[in-house]
């Protein structure tokens, strides 16, 4: 574990992980486990929000509690896989903001295409988790968070479900300031810039397409 890269080793988290891998698991349990290991994850990357007071009377008596401060977070979906995390982290934070990041990658290249972008405001004053399941190279995971810098975040965290050597390295350089929470470092890409041994497509497993 590094300042740049968090590994959640929790049980709940691995075992859950495990069933996602299997190419066995249905289209419905891919989903429903992907909701669960997020809300998971989302409770590591949320764990240094800053809290302020507020005065309320409990049954008992008057009291100063703490309660998150500032602005609402704000939740960025990279397109289309990570809106399978969206739910998972919504239902911690059902008052957050949702935003989108639509990329493709050249297949020939491997490069990011944009073809969509749509944030909440004020990013400057808010906490913005960007959620991808995979960092498979990076490329796509680099230039979404080139979108949200652009639009004035400055507070950024990347969620993923697998990390790739190459994947992490490769946000490092682009975006050192840029922590990373994820369930798994896994072995490398192949040749063609999938995450090994991985899980497949996860779009492709969340959504049932080929």
């Amino acid at each position: 574990m590094t300042d740049h890269l968090t590994v959640v080793d929790h049980p709940l988290v691995q075992h859950k992980l495990t069933l996602m891998r299997d190419k066995g698991t249905s289209t419905a349990g891919f989903r429903r486990l992907l909701r669960e290991i997020t809300q998971l994850l989302a409770y590591e990357i949320t764990r240094e929000m800053e809290l302020t007071t507020t005065n309320i009377e409990t049954p008992m008596e008057e009291m100063d509690a703490p309660i998150l401060a500032g602005k609402k977070l704000a939740l960025v979906s990279i397109l289309r896989a990570g809106n399978g995390m969206l739910d998972g982290v919504l239902e911690l934070i059902p008052s957050a903001r949702v935003g989108f990041v639509g990329l493709y990658r050249d297949e020939e290249t491997l490069e990011p295409v944009q073809y969509y972008f749509k944030a909440p405001e004020a990013l400057e004053d808010r906490l913005v988790i960007a959620v991808d399941p995979m960092l498979a190279t990076g490329n796509s995971s680099a230039a979404a968070i080139d979108l949200l810098k652009e639009a004035g975040a400055n507070n950024i965290r990347f969620l993923c479900l697998l990390a790739s050597p190459e994947g992490v390295a490769r946000m490092k350089e682009a975006h050192p300031d840029v922590p990373i929470v994820t369930a798994s470092l896994d072995r490398q890409l192949n040749e063609k810039g999938y995450i090994l041994p991985g899980l497949g497509d996860a779009g492709d497993r969340m959504f049932g397409t080929k």
